[in-house]
């Protein structure tokens, strides 16, 4: 595991963004873990996740040119990644989208920065891959071209039908590559450094054997 990694499952775990127990998922699924991203909620958690996220992206190698935030937790994510590279000497441009069309002041769903170049998509998962579907779609529309995605976690679990997870099928679809600062084979990996996990290893595997993407 590489040392952001870690970081990053730490401060999850710290901030009680992953928690452990019985938690029913939009899937019907019971899951024995859930991942709350709206619970990095200060300025201090948000710095040390941004760096989480720079380290991540600096580790893929991936070429791009500006950030976009799909709403409404990406908001938070492109921005705090944004300050982060900026404290890295590099300064990119980032973009968010609105649920609704505004009608007034400056109008349209698209803001911040003008789309253009290679746009990286940076949210907190996939799940049904509905968000990052329609920020491709946005970026297109507005004259920029998706060069990837970047999530927090990767639940690895496949979707209802199939035996990819969503990220897998963003890539199949979509061409795209999606990276995350860390994903459950991670967790797991990570278990024996923290006793609140260990607690529920078995459970996790149990749920990973489950459910757990095969492609």
């Amino acid at each position: 595991m590489n040392p952001h990694q870690a970081r990053f499952l730490d401060l999850a775990l710290d901030r009680k963004v992953l928690r452990f127990g019985q938690f029913t998922l939009k899937s019907g699924r019971t899951s024995p873990y859930f991942f709350n991203a709206g619970l990095f909620d200060s300025g201090a958690a948000l710095k040390a996740l941004g760096e989480c996220y720079a380290d991540a992206l600096e580790a893929s190698a991936l070429g791009f040119d500006m950030l976009f935030g799909p709403a409404y937790k990406g908001i938070p994510l492109a921005t705090t990644l944004s300050v982060a590279l900026a404290a890295r000497g590099r300064d990119v441009p980032v973009a968010f989208n609105r649920k609704e069309a505004k009608a007034h002041g400056e109008g349209g769903t698209l803001i911040g920065a003008p789309v253009r170049g290679r746009v990286l998509i940076v949210d907190d998962v996939i799940t049904a891959g509905t968000a990052i579907r329609e920020s491709i779609q946005a970026i297109r529309a507005a004259g920029g071209e998706p060069c990837g995605v970047l999530i927090a976690l990767d639940r690895q679990e496949r979707g209802q039908a199939g035996e990819r997870s969503a990220a897998q099928e963003v890539t199949a679809e979509f061409g795209l590559p999606v990276h995350a600062v860390a994903s459950l084979d991670d967790l797991l990996a990570h278990a024996d450094e923290r006793p609140e996990v260990a607690e529920h290893k078995d459970a996790l595997v149990a749920y990973r054997s489950a459910y757990g993407s095969r492609s």
